[in-house]
C-alpha cells in the first residue's frame, strides 16, 4: 500500500467530517487494512481527494492522534501507530523475578498514547531548543511551578520558591546529604531502611544508626533515646509504605516524633517516594513541620521508573542556593528533557491519570497476593505494590531465596534493609515487575508451594 492509495469512504450525514475520517481510519487499522507503521496521505492531498478544507483534515488527523491511533514524524509525515502486544495479550505462563520494585503495568493503550504523545509535544513546542541547552541546577520556574502542583495535596500551597527538581530520589538524596552532613558524622534511620540510603551514607562516608520499629512502624520512644545517646544530625524516613515492611505512620506517632526532632534539634529528611499511592494520605512532615522537613517526592514509583525526576521541598528559600549548589557538584542538574515531559504530564492532567491507573492495578494485585500468600506470614498495604513476607521458623531467608532463584523467581532478603544488628527473617517482594496479572499469580503460586513445604524437604544434596 503506497502513500496515495488510503481514502475513507465518508459522508456528511456521518456527522461532523473530521470524526467521521478518525472513525473510518479507527475501521481500517482495526480491519488491519492499515497496518502499523503505514504512512497516511499529506493532509493537504488528502483533502484535495475529498473535495474538503484542508483545516477538517489536519483536525481528524488531530482526533487520531488524540486516540492513540497515528503518530506524527517531523519532517516525515503521519504514521499508523505500531501495536504492540498489551499485558493482557501476552504470554503470562512464566514466572518473573520479584526483586525490583517497580510500579505494576496498568493495560490502557490510550493512556499509554497519551504519554508518549507527551514526548511528541514537546518536540513540536520548544523542539531542538530544548535538547540544545543545559539549565540552572534546580531546574527552571516552569518546572518548579509544575511540581508544586503536584505536591498540593499533601503539602498544600508551598510555592516554586522553596521547591528543587532534582535528577531522581536517589540524586536528590546524595546532594542533601552531602549538604547536610559531614564525613564521620551521624545520621538516623528505621532499623529496617532504604538500601540507597545506605549507599549513599557509605559513599559520603557518614554513619547510620538504626531507630528500632514495630509493627507500627519507626517506635518514638526509641527516636528520642537515639537522640539522646547519639545527638544524629538528621532523622531519614520512609513514613508512608515504608520500603521493605509497608507500614504507613500513624498522625499521632508523626506528632510525637517532630515533637522529639524539635527538641533535640534534628533534621528530617522525609522519602515520600510513596506518599502519592494513598487515596487519604496522612499528613506528611513537611505539612507538619515544614521548618525543618526536607521532603522528597520522586516520580519513579508513581508516574514512571524511566522518568528520573524527583521535587526536593527545603524548609527554607534561602537553603534552596546551598542545596542547589550540591547538585551542581554531583550530577549537575536533571535532565531538562525528563523534567519538561513530567511538567507536561502534570499540566496535561496526564500524570493524574497515570496515577489513578497504577493505584487501581496495585489494588488488584494486592488482592492477588492476599489470595495465595498465607495471611499469616504477610505484611501488606492494600495501596501499595510491594509486601513483607515473614518466613516460617523452619526456613532461613538465604535458603528461602535459594530456592525461589532456581526457580526464576527473584526477591530481597532482610539483610539489603537492614542498618544494624540481626536482620530478620524475611524477604520483600515486589508486586510490580510481573508484565501482568496472571505472571504475578503464576509467581506467587509457586512462593505459596515452597512456604508450604519444610526447608530440609526441598533441598537436594547429591
Amino acid at each position: 500500500m503506497t502513500v496515495n492509495n488510503w481514502s475513507p469512504s465518508i459522508s456528511k450525514a456521518d456527522g461532523p467530517l473530521y470524526l467521521a475520517i478518525a472513525d473510518a481510519l479507527s475501521v481500517d487499522i482495526a480491519s488491519g487494512r492499515l497496518p502499523g507503521g503505514f504512512r497516511l496521505p499529506p493532509q493537504r492531498t488528502l483533502a484535495d481527494q475529498l473535495g474538503i478544507d484542508f483545516t477538517t483534515v489536519s483536525r481528524a488527523y488531530a482526533e487520531a492522534r488524540k486516540r492513540g491511533l497515528v503518530e506524527g514524524r517531523v519532517g516525515q509525515g503521519t504514521y499508523v501507530r505500531m501495536r504492540r502486544p498489551s499485558g493482557s495479550q501476552a504470554t503470562v505462563t512464566g514466572v518473573v523475578d520479584m526483586s525490583m520494585n517497580l510500579p505494576p503495568r496498568f493495560d490502557d493503550p490510550d493512556l499509554a498514547a497519551r504519554m508518549w504523545d507527551g514526548i511528541a509535544e514537546l518536540q513540536a513546542g520548544d523542539g531542538l531548543g530544548l535538547l540544545m541547552r543545559y539549565q540552572e541546577a534546580g531546574g527552571t520556574l516552569r518546572d518548579r511551578a509544575a511540581g508544586a502542583m503536584w505536591l498540593a495535596l499533601r503539602l498544600g500551597d508551598i510555592g516554586p520558591g522553596r521547591l528543587m527538581v532534582c535528577p531522581g530520589a536517589q540524586g536528590a538524596l546524595l546532594a542533601l546529604l552531602g549538604a547536610l552532613a559531614a564525613p564521620g558524622e551521624t545520621i538516623c534511620a528505621e532499623a529496617l531502611t532504604y538500601p540507597g540510603l545506605l549507599a549513599v551514607a557509605e559513599h559520603l562516608r557518614i554513619g547510620v544508626t538504626g531507630v528500632a520499629m514495630d509493627a507500627e512502624g519507626l517506635i518514638p520512644e526509641a527516636f528520642e533515646e537515639t537522640c539522646r545517646k547519639r545527638a544524629p544530625k538528621l532523622l531519614y524516613c520512609t513514613p508512608t509504605l515504608h520500603n521493605p515492611t509497608t507500614t504507613t505512620l500513624s498522625q499521632a506517632r508523626r506528632e510525637r516524633i517532630v515533637a522529639i526532632a524539635r527538641q533535640h534539634d534534628v533534621l528530617i529528611v522525609e522519602d515520600d517516594a510513596y506518599g502519592a499511592l494513598p487515596l487519604n494520605p496522612v499528613a506528611t512532615f513537611a505539612a507538619l513541620a515544614p521548618e525543618i522537613t526536607y521532603h522528597i517526592a520522586g516520580l519513579a514509583k508513581c508516574l514512571a521508573p524511566a522518568l528520573r525526576v524527583a521535587y526536593v521541598v527545603v524548609p527554607q528559600e534561602r537553603t534552596v542556593a546551598h542545596l542547589a549548589g550540591a547538585i551542581r557538584a554531583t550530577a549537575g542538574m536533571a535532565s531538562p528533557l525528563t523534567a519538561s515531559l513530567a511538567t507536561r504530564w502534570i499540566e496535561t492532567g496526564v500524570a493524574q491519570s497515570v496515577l489513578a491507573a497504577i493505584r487501581v492495578e496495585a489494588t488488584q494485585r494486592q488482592a492477588i497476593a492476599s489470595q495465595l500468600l498465607p495471611s499469616s506470614l504477610v505484611q501488606a498495604n492494600a495501596e501499595g505494590f510491594h509486601v513483607w513476607l515473614k518466613l516460617p521458623s523452619d526456613w532461613n531467608r538465604s535458603d528461602f531465596a535459594a530456592r525461589l532463584r532456581s526457580a526464576g523467581i527473584g526477591v530481597v532478603t532482610s539483610d539489603a534493609f537492614s542498618v544494624s544488628g540481626p536482620a530478620p527473617e524475611a524477604v520483600r517482594l515486589g508486586l510490580g515487575a510481573a508484565p501482568n496479572q496472571a505472571s504475578l499469580a503464576a509467581s506467587l503460586e509457586t512462593v505459596a508451594d515452597l512456604l508450604g513445604q519444610q526447608s530440609t524437604m526441598s533441598s537436594m544434596v547429591v
